[in-house]
């Protein structure tokens, strides 16, 4: 994602990734399961979730296992045989769930030639034909050890519980649950070298005439740090963007999701494009403001179960306003 922070925070992104290409990073490179270095800090226990029952039935706790996982897998840019295996575990966890599982293959044209590429979408029909997606991107980005336990995974593992949660049951929209490979940017962010999955799939729908069903998409993108604070994304649309809102305040949750406003391109750009509405849920500021996103500083020691809780219970809470909000 390409974000417009204030100069200050744009710099110390970019000077973050140069010490990470370069090898000097923030601190000591991540290992292999991408904790970092074997401090004291790191190796203590993580906070836990509140109780599943607390929090709509979204277990905080099992997607930070499954956010585990997911790094231990190590680095899976696009294209990459970590990332096939990644891609391997995601659709054997949704078939455990008991999800519909559609692979949808693709080749993608990139400044490092010409990859492979695939969304993973689950589709729940519903008593209605109307057509919610929740999203996320799973691949990371193209860095020396950078294993995305935020940028990446903390996402992917919260869509995932989301799967466990709404595949066992009856809704009345339409849901979608899509998994988007190649977010990140080969090279450099560019309308055409990022969001390579999520083109391919507003395209798709508008191909087939069924992107008019499509009437909001909800984004999750870097939703697992500490101390979350998630400001409203200026490029979102407002009626989903305040609805999304209104439910986090309604469920106690005023504290992280803000009303400062920020700027992102992400995922839910192709479809504001197309002219569907979108909303990105993302805290970028405040990783880049930490030295987090995109160094290997982006490890597992990072991640509170308790943030990927509350969002995963605010996106649970969200559907049925969403089916009161869409006639």
């Amino acid at each position: 994602m390409r974000g417009n922070m204030c100069p200050a925070l744009r710099w110390l992104g970019l000077a973050a990734m140069v010490c990470a290409c370069a090898g000097c990073g923030h601190g000591q490179p991540a290992s292999a399961d991408g904790s970092g270095s074997a401090s004291p800090a790191a190796q203590a226990p993580p906070p836990q979730a509140p109780p599943a029952a607390q929090t709509g039935g979204f277990d905080g706790n099992r997607a930070y296992e499954l956010d585990k996982e997911l790094v231990a897998f190590g680095p899976r840019p696009a294209g990459s045989e970590a990332n096939s295996r990644q891609q391997a575990f995601l659709i054997s966890q949704l078939k455990s769930y008991g999800c519909p599982v559609t692979e949808d293959d693709f080749h993608a044209s990139t400044p490092a030639g010409n990859l492979a590429m695939k969304n993973i979408i689950v589709k729940l029909p519903g008593t209605r034909p109307e057509i919610v997606i929740y999203a996320t991107h799973y691949d990371t980005k193209l860095l020396p050890n950078f294993v995305g336990a935020d940028d990446g995974a903390s996402s992917t593992a919260l869509v995932l519980e989301l799967a466990r949660s709404l595949c066992a049951r009856k809704n009345s929209l339409t849901v979608w649950l899509a998994f988007f490979d190649g977010e990140e940017a080969v090279q450099e962010w560019s309308d055409t070298d990022s969001t390579y999955g999520s083109r391919e799939l507003a395209a798709e729908l508008a191909l087939s005439g069924d992107l008019g069903k499509v009437k909001a998409l909800v984004l999750a993108d870097m939703i697992g740090i500490s101390n979350l604070q998630i400001p409203r994304d200026a490029n979102s649309t407002g009626w989903l963007t305040d609805l999304i809102w209104s439910t986090a305040q309604r469920l106690g949750y005023g504290q992280v999701f803000l009303n400062s406003k920020s700027s992102t391109e992400d995922d839910h750009t192709p479809f504001l494009k197309r002219g569907v509405a979108a909303c990105d849920v993302i805290d970028l500021d405040d990783a880049a403001q930490r030295g987090i996103w995109h160094t290997t500083e982006d490890s597992l020691d990072k991640i509170d179960p308790r943030s990927i809780a509350l969002v995963g219970h605010v996106f649970i809470e969200s559907l049925p306003a969403l089916e009161q909000k869409i006639h």
